[in-house]
């Protein structure tokens, strides 16, 4: 891979810490180096919503790993910085395989894709050959290649119902999306992981009772994978919370949902990376976390010394096998087909 040209007093201050590359802050300079940058390489930056305001500010595209990852392959450049965590970037080049993709650090992990591997879900089949496998897209791209249709949490309900209702279904990994699957569907027929996102499991139900408690007026937006999903519902459900004030949604649906939200606080369950999105498509709107230690280390490690030294050294490489992108790239194509591609993770 080529090396760019970067400034020496930037690129030299750049070392590997505890917790990632650091070294480096996020001033102009590094703003205008890292753009330069990618310029020189052909590369489209692209960043999740998680990530750290400044590198959100710096990138050409910022959404859910779905929507970049479909951003990534009709992008004209021939180069994708993905920043966000591993198996996102493993989508964008499952769906970009001709493309160069890089994330500014490989170490980037996720709780939620490594709660299953591929060996076991190959376990999982055997125990149910007649079985459909239905997976998030927060998997690896080996769990993508076994299998059979991916859905994300704005459309998995909809995946699931699409499925006849007389056929087993396996559903991975997260086990507070699975739920909310099951009681949206009514489904006895879903087996489901017992899989989740670490951050979002941390949330719990009497956070988000007590936040509601304290901010009658306020509305609800809940990420799926949230252990207090179920206990946002409860809420609703017994009229100690408006239920026209409690929304369960992507991280996508949740900008969509601000942008025409009534109230003029809300109360939000999700990785905190979340509100920087949420404050610049609706400014007038006071948004709070339900829990503001709700961070994923993992997307925290995409700092600006990562992302500086990525477009110099074109460091970390994603490399997918081709046959297991072929077979992961099929699984998401017939969650397209199904006519509601949804908003992401």
């Amino acid at each position: 891979m080529a090396t760019t040209t970067a400034q020496p007093t930037l690129m030299g201050s750049v070392f590997d810490g505890p917790t990632g590359y650091a070294g480096v802050e996020a001033t102009p300079e590094w703003a205008q180096e890292v753009r330069r940058l990618a310029r020189e390489r052909n590369a489209t930056i692209l960043a999740h919503n998680y990530q750290l305001p400044e590198i959100q500010d710096v990138a050409d595209h910022v959404g859910d790993s779905l929507a970049l990852s479909r951003i990534a392959a009709e992008a004209e450049e021939d180069t994708i910085v993905f920043c966000g965590v591993h198996f996102m970037a493993e989508t964008a080049k499952i769906l970009s395989p001709a493309k160069t993709v890089l994330i500014p650090d490989e170490r980037a992990g996720c709780s939620l894709a490594d709660s299953i591997t591929a060996d076991q879900l190959r376990e999982w089949k055997a125990e149910h050959p007649d079985a459909m496998v239905v997976s998030y897209v927060n998997t690896t791209a080996e769990v993508k290649a076994l299998t059979d249709i991916c859905c994300t949490s704005s459309n998995a309900v909809d995946v699931v119902a699409s499925i006849d209702p007389d056929r087993e279904v396996l559903f991975l990994p997260d086990q507070f999306l699975g739920a909310h699957v099951k009681r949206e569907t009514g489904r006895d027929n879903i087996h489901i992981w017992a899989g989740e996102c670490h951050v979002h499991a941390g949330i719990n139900g009497e956070e988000l009772t007590e936040q509601a408690r304290t901010h009658p007026d306020a509305e609800l937006f809940v990420h799926p994978e949230c252990g207090c999903a179920t206990s946002a519902l409860y809420l609703a459900g017994e009229g100690s919370f408006p239920a026209d004030r409690v929304h369960i949604l992507s991280t996508g649906g949740m900008i969509d949902a601000a942008k025409t939200a009534k109230s003029t606080q809300v109360l939000v369950a999700t990785e905190i990376g979340m509100l920087h999105q949420l404050r610049k498509a609706a400014p007038g709107i006071d948004f709070q976390a339900v829990n503001d230690r709700a961070s994923c280390p993992y997307m925290k490690m995409i700092t600006p010394a990562a992302l500086l030294r990525c477009l110099v050294e074109g460091a970390d490489e994603v490399h997918v096998d081709l046959a297991m992108a072929e077979a992961g790239r099929a699984s998401v194509q017939r969650m397209i087909s199904i006519g509601n591609p949804g908003g992401g993770e």
